[in-house]
């Protein structure tokens, strides 16, 4: 590709080298020889009439002339990239399928009828839906196995955009007779040690990409699968652990569960969103079904 006698690969060779902070990490991303990047470099240069890097130093550096066109560089390319994944989702055409996993702490009613609305309207897309738990939807999501993920994330990643949806608190609990002492804020972790914790089982494959959110250190674990199972345990005198507010809030009004929050247990808050991967192209129906989800979160009743 010529741009009035530069080449896209001149300039996929000058951002990564500045990216990467030399020749040879960018030709290792490119998968081209350093003495290949390394020319094609020194050809940029040539035909602007620039000195771009400053090769005076152990590292590369950019000159004050380089730093202006890497700044114009980096747009170019991230906006040939946006037209280049633009025209995979032309060329895609409505897909046929789309893979949407829902994670341990979505209020499934509220989640299961929002996708319904969606999908009653594209008879000729299947839905395949998976529940996963803790980080199994983020490994699913990374590892390309789903096209979206209705999950709590992390709010820092850049690698992925999301739509705010619900709210979730998360409440330490037990069933009312399950402890030998008096339930008061003040209940230690040393006090709960000695009971059984109960946890949801991590579904991410890895064992690397597991987590632990809660667990008491030392205490005994039952571990389940999902967050209704947890909660039958509990009320159950089985175990304790942290639950959703909207799954339990009946069991503490009528006294069925007590909470143990305080100083100690302190709980928490989940907020659970819609979300996906910002470096992937998406079809058609992904892109509707993203435009839906927006449109129903700003829209107070779906928050309810």
């Amino acid at each position: 590709m010529m741009l009035d006698g530069l080449t896209l690969h001149q300039l996929l060779c000058f951002e990564a080298v500045v990216t990467e902070g030399g020749f040879q990490p960018a030709a290792d991303r490119l998968l081209r020889s350093q003495p290949t990047v390394s020319a094609s470099v020194k050809n940029l240069e040539a035909q602007l009439g620039l000195s771009l890097l400053d090769r005076s130093g152990y590292r590369v550096t950019l000159t004050a002339e380089g730093r202006s066109f890497y700044e114009r560089t980096r747009v170019f390319l991230h906006e040939l990239r946006r037209l280049r994944d633009h025209a995979t989702q032309l060329a895609m055409g409505e897909e046929s399928e789309l893979r949407v996993v829902i994670g341990d702490l979505c209020p499934l009613p509220q989640t299961l009828a929002l996708l319904r609305r969606f999908f009653d309207g594209c008879p000729a897309t299947r839905l395949h839906l998976h529940f996963e738990a803790i980080t199994g939807p983020w490994e699913r999501l990374f590892d390309g196995e789903a096209d979206l993920i209705l999950h709590h994330i992390e709010a820092s990643d850049q690698r992925l955009e999301s739509i705010p949806l619900y709210a979730v608190g998360l409440v330490p609990v037990v069933a009312p007779d399950f402890l030998k002492f008096p339930i008061s804020p003040a209940i230690t972790p040393e006090q709960m040690r000695d009971y059984v914790q109960c946890v949801i089982r991590d579904t991410a494959r890895r064992p690397d990409n597991r987590r632990d959110y809660f667990t008491l250190e030392g205490a005994r674990r039952w571990t389940v699968s999902d967050q209704l199972m947890k909660r039958e345990l509990i009320l159950q005198g089985m175990g304790w652990g942290h639950m959703p507010d909207y799954l339990v809030g009946d069991d503490l009004r009528e006294g069925r569960l007590k909470s143990i929050a305080g100083r100690h247990f302190t709980g928490g808050r989940a907020e659970i969103v819609a979300a996906r991967r910002r470096d992937v192209p998406h079809g058609p129906i992904a892109q509707r079904l993203w435009q839906y989800i927006a449109d129903e979160a700003r829209a107070p009743q779906s928050r309810s």
